[in-house]
């Protein structure tokens, strides 16, 4: 009599979803901090790199210096803001010198993903984006790091007569390969970190760049060096000791200038509009088009090295707008004012749409996840949501700096488990927080950047004391996280 079985699905330790600056970081941390878990990065495009290979955009660079958005543990030895290439190349020597590759497949979208309480595992549909076959993987803890953004596309929003056009529509997140600049009139919309980066790598190859914005954006200003570290090479001082200086040092200034921003809000926009007079002259209403409505830091703030911008527009290879858009026309753009902006191409740098949990359906249970529903246990785990940590890195600091605070929480978590032989752990409010009042994933007043503002509506929310906060401060963080209690009742572990 023949007898036919059913292979059992693959099973892991951890799952870890994505394998951009978070994803990698946190295999580095289960390779190194838990070498027991048997785990897999399960990665939707053909290679690592997350945002540095979802974008391909002309001048493509990090917005934050790598000392601290490059990991703790390997330094840093380019200069302070890198491209694309470079930060691809520094993960690249990651994942080969700490044996990460046999760890990740490529080519793999999760189609769902569901929790069990009785076999306290999570199972995963995934799809083989190549061949289209679906598999199914267990595991028994999910480390979510697939970002905060969705990659296929970014947001662009929808103007009259934009059919009308006779050029090109481009999103930056989907530059075509084929696009020809050379000579044209560009209209870049947007003034953020984007528009910032593309118009001086257009400006010297088109006929002319022009940023058409709705409102200001406030800018700062530096060279592409780092002194200190420039020092310390000098000095012959290994690059672990000049990476964790350096890092400690640009930490400080951030924080102190974030500080600064919030404190004396006016005097610190009086300074970056003033050193912008100061590099663009008379070509440019300083006061008209580089003075926001918010206050300095509401949003994030576009750092520009050596100035490379305001060098293009001091030039008259770029120019500024600051207007709104009636409608879309043959030739270009028909404002409000009653101006006409000629245009070949127009960029929509527009910014993208928010992602959670990679846009994934989950359920716990059976029942759908109202993931909106659930409060955020210090900004990375979720009420009712068993065995799960999703990475949301900082807006006015870099994002890998929580990636390495949380890799760090995950393994004192799982130690946590193993010491009381707990096979589930998730966050539930006690008896204590009954009543507490429930506050948005971000408070507006404190940031307020468009796509949180179009997908507010998705998040967990927020409480008013610890652990329920979700406060974006590193310089907090990085005292508190080592040292916050896993015992105090707020999170439930079951054997």
């Amino acid at each position: 009599m023949r007898t036919t079985t059913t292979a059992l699905p693959e099973h892991f330790d951890v799952i870890v979803v994505g394998a951009g600056i978070s994803g990698v970081g946190a295999a580095w941390h289960l390779q190194h901090q838990c070498a027991d878990k048997r785990y897999v990065v399960l990665e939707s495009q053909p290679s690592f790199g997350g945002t540095w290979i979802t974008h391909r955009f002309p001048g493509i660079r990090s917005d934050s210096d790598l000392y601290t958005f490059g990991y703790r543990f390997k330094p840093w030895t380019g200069a302070p803001i890198a491209t694309a290439a470079e930060i691809l190349k520094y993960m690249g020597e990651v994942i080969e010198e700490n044996d990460l590759a046999a760890h990740i497949r490529y080519g793999h979208r999760i189609v769902s993903a569901s929790w069990s309480t009785p076999e306290r595992r999570w199972t995963l549909r995934v799809r083989r984006v190549d061949g289209g076959d679906e598999i199914t993987l267990t595991a028994n803890f999910l480390w979510m790091c697939q970002g905060y953004y969705r990659h296929e596309s970014g947001y662009t929003p929808r103007w009259p007569g934009m059919a009308d056009f006779g050029g090109r529509i481009v999103h930056p997140q989907t530059w075509p390969a084929d696009l020809d600049t050379k000579g044209k009139k560009v209209v870049v919309i947007g003034s953020g970190a984007t528009a910032a980066t593309l118009i001086p790598a257009l400006a010297p190859h088109c006929a002319h760049v022009t940023m058409l914005q709705r409102s200001p954006t406030y800018f700062r200003t530096g060279r592409n060096v780092n002194d200190l570290a420039d020092m310390l090479r000098a000095l012959e001082i290994p690059e672990e000791w000049t990476h964790e200086i350096v890092r400690r040092k640009v930490l400080y200034e951030q924080d102190l200038f974030a500080r600064r921003a919030r404190a004396e809000p006016e005097a610190v926009r009086r300074e970056l509009i003033e050193n912008l007079r100061g590099l663009v002259g008379d070509k440019v209403d300083v006061d008209l088009h580089f003075n926001p409505r918010y206050r300095p830091w509401q949003q994030r703030l576009a750092f520009v090295p050596d100035a490379d911008l305001f060098k293009s527009i001091a030039a008259g290879q770029a120019s500024v707008v600051t207007d709104e858009i009636e409608r879309f026309v043959a030739g270009g753009l028909l404002l409000k004012s009653g101006a006409t902006l000629e245009a070949d191409i127009i960029v929509t740098a527009t910014g993208f749409d928010l992602s959670v949990l990679g846009d994934i359906p989950f359920s716990i249970d059976g029942a759908p996840l109202e993931f909106h529903k659930t409060v955020t246990w210090r900004g990375a785990m979720f009420t009712g949501v068993p065995n799960l940590l999703w990475v949301f890195g900082y807006f006015r600091a870099s994002w890998t700096l929580r990636v390495d605070l949380l890799g760090d929480l995950v393994a004192r978590l799982f130690k946590q488990m193993e010491a009381t032989g707990a096979t589930m752990v998730v966050p539930r409010l006690r008896d204590a927080d009954a009543g507490m009042e429930l506050k948005p994933w971000v408070l507006e007043e404190d940031f307020n950047p468009g796509y949180l503002a179009r997908g507010m509506h998705l998040l967990p929310r927020q409480g008013t004391a610890e652990p329920w906060l979700h406060h974006q401060d590193y310089q907090r963080e990085n005292k508190e996280l080592p040292r916050a209690s896993l015992t105090d009742g707020a999170l439930v572990f079951e054997a």
